[in-house]
């Protein structure tokens, strides 16, 4: 029969009741357990276990020798520590403990992904293990003895559990068995070790611009809330030393990115250096900030850093409260395209806003706004025509109040309504043509909408048409536009006040906006939403652009839908289409989330339009799709095609391939577009991993399967 005992490796409270003060009680479980003649040993036999703080102990037979209090132990031995550590042995000899002793034929196993196999290994104090002899890999380990992936061999492994390190002597790498180099000392992380200095991953890299080389990053621990990696590119075009720093601070965070060159491209050296950072400076206020500074136009996109073409750096506080909402920012833009010059963008803007809503006895919502809003160019030359900005300066203030309030009447009518005033000031220099000017002002709308819901048994249906009834009036001299410039007709307006996006150009006069848009909610997960609009007016408002679709006295058509499937499928799209059904601007987006596929594919088609610094048509397809055939291979494609050119934009083809003990990342892309800063270039990537030693990583990957 089985024998369960509870004490201090059975009797040795009875036999060492100094051990008894100084630990808790032990659980042994065994099939037989007895004490031989003389009283000075105890053996445990057949399937025994042994429980203590946290270890769990397997093995065949168990001696304890008090006289040498000492535990002999007879394989296979099973050890499992509390953090998941995992020894085994042919034979052992350790003290009662389990802290110091000696195993021999051991292996260890490190969170379940790295082994550990040598001749000998001496437990030290409980927190070192010397391992003799050893083979160290990730890979699974075939019973008919095949030659892993890659393994390490070393002379002595030391494993300082507290550290969670791996300190290597006369260590060699090898691939299937063959050595590839050799290294007399090294440290290596545990895999349990989420963060700590030393390399990461390695990458090859091919460029038609910048030559073949690698990179080579070095991760630094600077502390429990702030480190810094160090990458050197090295190539046959480039010298390039990247870094990337973060730290966490109790309320607050930065980060900052940056990189230096000196390469064949351009005689003078390259940088770029991207930060941002926000601090909860307490009383609800936040402070954020963004600087985005780069050497050349050039050298983010050569370089792979980012594709953006404008720069911004910012500086913002915000105060959100339950009825006030204060924000104030410092912007500053630089430009990166191919004749814009930031000098006129306009460089510098100030914004400056204030926001408090008070709910008023007689019902609704009041709300009251101050805001200052600015630009400044950095050349001093006057405007003289009319689209020629130069070096205009602006700087506007302005105050305004309005009320909203709905109703839902007794036949189930949804009324609502809105008034309000504005008044700003515009402060103007260097401009011929236009002066400091005085506006106001007021505006208001009624909106009715007639719900109707119907519930079937598969699904819910809300049918909403409505109608809107708005009107505006200015007074006051003229106001160059400069921030509306750029407006979009989409569901998400279609009842807005103003379909301006700034505040330089306002709607006047009376329009009106009628649709209808429908929503079904499916019991099974399938949800989908249409919505038919368009926006009529007493006179052509020449202010919007002509592609805006809301430049004539009724606009285009507007449909917008979007579904979602239980599936991970969804599409969002939108059209405008003129009074002859002809598509005047169109956009779709489609995603697919599911186990095997992720999908991110859309289209825009965008006429001409110079109002909005679009000489030539648009129309463009963009794909990023990642597949993953099975647990160990996976295929990734992104790519920009020009419909209107008949051409490729960029292409990039990611392949990968992992099992327990490897990962690998191959890349190809190609960027086709040509300027006078930027030329066509093909770029390839190749990294592998080790995987047991990234620190803080866990692997789901398929294992390697053995010959028969």
């Amino acid at each position: 029969m089985r024998f369960i005992l509870v004490f201090l490796l059975t009797l040795l409270p009875l036999m060492t009741p100094e051990l008894a003060s100084a630990q808790g009680a032990a659980t042994l479980v065994a099939d037989t357990v007895f004490v031989p003649a003389g009283g000075q040993q105890l053996i445990a036999e057949g399937n025994v276990e042994v429980f203590f703080d946290g270890t769990r102990l397997s093995a065949r037979r168990i001696t304890f020798d008090q006289v040498a209090d000492q535990l002999t132990i007879d394989g296979p031995v099973f050890i499992v520590t509390r953090d998941g550590t995992i020894l085994t042995a042919d034979t052992a000899s350790l003290d009662p403990q389990l802290e110091n002793g000696i195993l021999r034929g051991a292996r260890l196993v490190l969170d379940q992904q790295l082994q550990l196999s040598a001749t000998q290994a001496d437990r030290v104090d409980g927190r070192y293990t010397q391992l003799y002899q050893v083979a160290a890999t990730s890979c699974h380990i075939c019973a008919n003895g095949e030659t892993p992936l890659w393994e390490i061999r070393a002379r002595r492994i030391i494993h300082d559990q507290g550290e969670r390190q791996l300190y290597f002597d006369d260590a060699a790498f090898h691939v299937a068995g063959v050595p590839i180099f050799y290294i007399p000392r090294m440290r290596l992380p545990d895999p349990t070790l989420t963060r700590a200095t030393g390399l990461l991953i390695p990458s090859l890299k091919s460029s038609e611009t910048l030559g073949t080389g690698f990179k080579l990053p070095y991760f630094i621990k600077l502390g429990d809330h702030r480190d810094l990696t160090l990458t050197p590119y090295l190539s046959t075009s480039t010298t390039t030393l990247e870094s990337a720093y973060r730290q966490a601070f109790l309320r607050s965070n930065i980060s900052i990115e940056a990189a230096v060159t000196n390469d064949d491209l351009m005689d003078a050296p390259r940088a770029y250096v991207f930060a941002n950072g926000i601090f909860d400076l307490g009383s609800d206020i936040t402070l954020r900030f963004d600087v985005e500074v780069t050497s050349d136009d050039a050298y983010l996109l050569e370089y792979g850093y980012s594709g953006k073409d404008r720069l911004d750096s910012e500086i913002a506080l915000q105060r959100v409260r339950d009825r006030y909402l204060t924000q104030a920012s410092l912007t500053h833009h630089a430009s990166l395209r191919t004749g814009e010059d930031s000098a006129t963008l306009p460089p510098l803007l100030t914004d400056i806003s204030w926001e408090r809503r008070v709910t008023p006895s007689w019902g609704g919502t009041l709300t009251l706004t101050s805001d200052q809003q600015s630009h400044y160019r950095t050349t001093d030359a006057p405007r003289t025509t009319p689209k020629d900005m130069a070096g205009r300066d602006v700087a506007r203030i302005g105050i305004g109040a309005a009320w909203r309030g709905d109703r839902i009447m007794g036949s189930g009518l949804v009324v609502d309504g809105t008034f309000g005033a504005d008044l700003d000031y515009y402060d103007i220099s260097d401009d011929t043509l236009v002066g400091d000017t005085l506006r106001s002002t007021i505006y208001g709308q009624t909106t009715l909408r007639y719900p109707l819901i119907r519930q079937g048994s598969g699904a819910t249906h809300v049918l909403e048409p409505f109608l809107q009834l708005a009107w505006a009036g200015v007074q006051g001299g003229a106001v160059t536009n400069e921030d509306s410039t750029a407006t979009e007709f989409d569901q998400a307006n279609l009842l807005a006040l103003s379909h301006f996006s700034g505040e330089d150009a306002v709607e006047t006069g009376l329009r009106g906006a009628a649709g209808l848009s429908w929503t079904r909610i499916g019991a099974g997960g399938w949800d989908s939403t249409m919505t038919v609009g368009r926006v009529s007016r007493d006179a052509p408002d020449l202010n919007f652009s002509l592609t805006s679709g809301l430049r004539e006295a009724v606009s285009d058509w507007l449909i917008a839908g979007q579904l979602r499937t239980p599936a991970g499928f969804a599409i969002d799209s939108r059209l405008l289409l003129n009074d002859s059904f002809d598509v005047t601007k169109s956009e779709a987006r489609v995603g697919w989330n599911s186990r095997k596929l992720d999908l991110a594919a859309s289209y825009i088609f965008l006429p001409a339009d110079m109002d909005e610094s679009r000489p030539s048509s648009v129309s463009e397809w963009t794909i990023d799709t990642t597949y993953r055939f099975d647990q160990i291979w996976s295929m990734g494609l992104d790519a920009r095609y020009d419909v209107m050119a008949n051409a490729p934009t960029s292409t990039g083809l990611q392949i990968g391939w992992q099992n327990e003990c490897v990962t690998v990342d191959f890349s190809v892309s190609r960027r086709f577009t040509t300027s006078t800063t930027l030329t066509p270039s093909t770029d390839f990537g190749l990294s592998v991993g080790l995987n047991g030693f990234s620190a803080g990583r866990t692997f789901d990957a398929a294992s390697h399967r053995c010959t028969n």
